[in-house]
């Protein structure tokens, strides 16, 4: 897959990644905000540590989703593969997005779960695109050739 390909979804998938850590982060701040306003409480915990909770929860993932996002605009700009950190952190990411979305799907609908498989998609294409380079070895000038064309052990110049 060449770099016609591969650029742009990298290009695509950063963009989504980043609207998609806005819009966690303000679902998220709603959720706080409504829970600190209601002082709603589930099985006993503290209102206020609930609200923080979904505060800090929203700026972990929103911040995650943005290092995946520089991670993809990196690959975008360089056109070169992803290293030994960037990778997992992706694969990661497309497993949060598989398991959001088999969340999704019950919780608040189809569109949603639509939306986490095409971000999913999108990071899979982007893994496989920018993935590791073919195993072929190069051939050095001499490595091989010589050896075959001296014919048969002890049958040249030296051997005598």
């Amino acid at each position: 897959m060449g770099a016609v390909v591969r650029r742009p979804v990298a290009w695509v998938a950063a963009i989504v990644l980043l609207a998609e850590a806005v819009g966690f982060v303000f679902v998220n701040g709603l959720m706080a905000t409504v829970v600190d306003n209601q002082q709603m409480s589930l099985a006993g915990l503290d209102p206020d540590a609930m609200s923080n909770g979904a505060w800090g929860a929203g700026f972990a993932l929103g911040l995650y989703l943005v290092v995946c996002a520089v991670l993809l605009v990196r690959a975008a700009i360089t056109d070169r593969g992803f290293g030994r950190v960037a990778r997992p952190v992706l694969i990661g990411c497309a497993v949060l997005h598989g398991v959001l979305g088999a969340l999704a799907v019950g919780l608040v609908g189809w569109t949603a779960f639509l939306f986490m498989m095409v971000v999913l998609a999108l990071l899979v294409l982007a893994l496989v695109a920018y993935g590791e380079p073919s195993k072929g070895r190069k051939r050095t000038p001499g490595a091989g050739s010589e050896a075959g064309a001296a014919g048969p052990a002890g049958a040249g110049p030296s051997a005598a």
